[in-house]
């Protein structure tokens, strides 16, 4: 077993100290929305809570160890996005919201489209071997996948539950414009990963997020070779 690096262990007390701010805030707001009787509003609230923090609690049935800078970011994305944006209409209070999430899910799903291909390109299990350009491509195409596969979440939540997850735009009541611009948003924060992926593997330079790969590779030495 890796002994926990100090940066390990202060990294885990991030985590928790967000996911205890996370979880106190939501359950003040689910007991102040049951006292009131807005119960579906309540019931969005507790299935918003059980979403967020599911990979914390389930973290150890997992089949590979996730480190807790990625909890930590997949739990303040989905906090922000689906209780501050949706809950608490952050999206319309606030004008820059959906441009910054959108931005930040092209950038996130981005590595971890770019960590998913690079563990399979490592894999002491696989005798596989792909091109940076590949593995760059991959993760650029599965950001830009599921933010596609988000807004058919949003248009089909709209047409089945009456909900205004894509948000009408002046001049077009029907969401199209918005759906478009948080694609045009998600596409470009995964070509901006994408490329410095490309980059650290090919030129074997520095990356903003080389820290997140090792820290992956660290904490899941079993999937690669040695």
């Amino acid at each position: 077993m890796i002994a926990a690096s100090p940066s390990t262990d202060h990294a885990a007390r991030i985590h928790r100290v967000i996911a205890l701010v996370v979880t106190v805030v939501m359950t003040i707001d689910l007991a102040i929305l049951s006292v009131e009787g807005h119960w579906m509003s309540a019931f969005l609230v507790l299935t918003i809570m059980l979403v967020i923090l599911a990979p914390t609690l389930l973290r150890d049935r997992l089949p590979v160890n996730i480190p807790p800078e990625f909890l930590a970011a997949a739990l303040l994305f989905s906090f922000a996005a689906l209780f501050l944006g949706e809950v608490r209409d952050y999206y319309r209070l606030v004008w820059w919201w959906d441009i910054a999430l959108h931005g930040s899910s092209g950038l996130l799903l981005g590595i971890l489209g770019f960590l998913l291909v690079y563990v399979l390109n490592e894999s002491r299990r696989l005798d596989i071997s792909m091109r940076p350009r590949f593995v760059a491509l991959f993760a650029f195409l599965f950001a830009v996948s599921v933010g596609a596969l988000w807004e058919i979440f949003e248009f089909a939540m709209d047409q089945l539950a009456g909900t205004t997850m894509q948000k009408p735009m002046l001049g077009d009541p029907s969401g199209l414009t918005d759906t478009m611009w948080d694609l045009i948003v998600d596409a470009i924060g995964a070509a901006a990963v994408s490329i410095l992926g490309w980059w650290y593997m090919h030129r074997g330079s520095q990356s903003f997020f080389e820290p997140w790969i090792v820290r992956f590779i660290d904490s899941n030495p079993k999937l690669f070779r040695s």
